[in-house]
């Protein structure tokens, strides 16, 4: 296909005074950094703060996530470019904006010290990175979109389908090896039954990997591009037959499919040293399916908190576990009973960024995601 490219390179420390990649023996490692801007600063000293964690690594991006004002784009990109070189690994631009009106959240980047990471182009855009370790290959994707924004909706769902399928078997995966997906739909509550319905279709053949529907976030958000949605996605492939994947249930909720939403509430990810709890947007639904705390800001926080640590507690997991989150608030307001919930439970240092966003549901005013991951004894 000749809009596709697979391009590999080391991974090391970008040279100085030559912008390339420096072999490295750092052994493979797999983290994430998170960084909130802070009141007052420009959008650069967030990007070099990304920068120099990473250099100290001698690691590369994966997949960078980017929560803030599609303004701001060419000053994300530009200060990046001049840290870190071409920008040549996969961005998700999430518009959920800030809850203080700072034009940027803040950024997530996946990242690995060591090994090899080859990037998957599709329609001229760098879409993902593949690396493995001792058991799997991992392909993460990001900001993939559709071809044509003008075409509705669901149209545009089909073929944002179509080039996460090309991205995947570029990546020797294919849509059974999911394990996690992120969808941002701009007006989300003005189709999302029927972005539901699509989707369900889509996975109907699909006979997954791991047994399970992959775990998944469904947000409100625009994107540069202009398309009515855009996606970010982790598959997974073991090197051998079998599965280092599986489901993990909520023991406060209900299954989503119970009321038509096609994602598992977690996935557990065992490979390379390390055991990965990647934990679906959560928010405060009750057993049944209802809306739990209508009007209630703070009772919704409460909630969605304790049924996510719930979720931890079932893995031998805590808070204290947690490698990245993100909150997305209807109410920019309610940021301050989220601050309120992690000063009562000792978790100011928590690396969560705070959005400004719309949720699946008219009457949810909070929802958070995060994974938590130890290293196998």
């Amino acid at each position: 296909m000749s809009n596709t490219q697979i391009v590999s390179r080391p991974v090391g420390k970008r040279s100085s005074a030559t912008g390339q990649l420096e072999s490295t023996s750092t052994a493979a490692g797999e983290f994430v950094l998170t960084e909130v801007m802070q009141p007052g600063e420009e959008t650069a000293a967030v990007c070099c703060r990304l920068a120099q964690k990473l250099q100290a690594r001698q690691a590369v991006i994966l997949s960078l996530f980017v929560y803030g004002d599609c303004r701001e784009k060419l000053s994300v990109f530009t200060a990046l470019q001049a840290e870190l070189g071409v920008v040549d690994w996969p961005v998700t631009w999430v518009e959920g904006g800030s809850c203080d009106g700072a034009p940027l959240a803040g950024l997530q980047a996946f990242a690995l010290s060591g090994g090899v990471v080859t990037r998957i182009r599709v329609g001229g855009n760098i879409v993902g990175s593949v690396y493995e370790d001792a058991d799997a290959r991992h392909c993460l994707l990001g900001g993939l979109g559709p071809v044509a924004c003008g075409l509705p909706p669901t149209a545009q769902l089909q073929q944002l389908f179509a080039n996460l399928e090309t991205a995947l078997e570029l990546a020797g995966c294919q849509l059974a090896d999911l394990v996690r997906t992120w969808f941002y739909n701009d007006a989300i509550l003005t189709w999302y039954d029927d972005f539901n319905r699509v989707r369900t279709a889509l996975y109907q053949d699909v006979r997954w990997r791991t047994g399970s529907l992959p775990a998944s976030t469904g947000i409100g958000a625009r994107n540069p591009a202009g398309a009515a949605l855009q996606v970010a996605a982790w598959a997974v492939k073991p090197l051998d037959r079998a599965s280092c994947a599986h489901e993990i249930g909520s023991p406060l909720q209900c299954p989503a499919l119970a009321y038509g939403s096609s994602f598992s509430r977690a996935m557990e990810l065992t490979s390379g040293g390390l055991r990965r709890l990647l934990v679906s947007g959560t928010a405060s639904i009750q057993p049944g399916g209802q809306t739990a705390w209508i009007g209630d800001g703070r009772q919704q926080i409460n909630l969605t908190m304790e049924v996510v640590a719930a979720i931890l507690q079932s893995r031998n997991l805590g808070y204290g576990d947690v490698t990245r989150a993100t909150c997305y608030y209807r109410h920019a307001q309610d940021r301050r009973h989220f601050a309120a919930w992690l000063s009562d439970h000792d978790l100011s240092v928590l690396p969560v960024i705070a959005t400004h966003s719309v949720i699946c549901r008219y009457d949810l005013l909070f929802e958070i995601e995060l994974d938590a991951c130890r290293v196998l004894a």
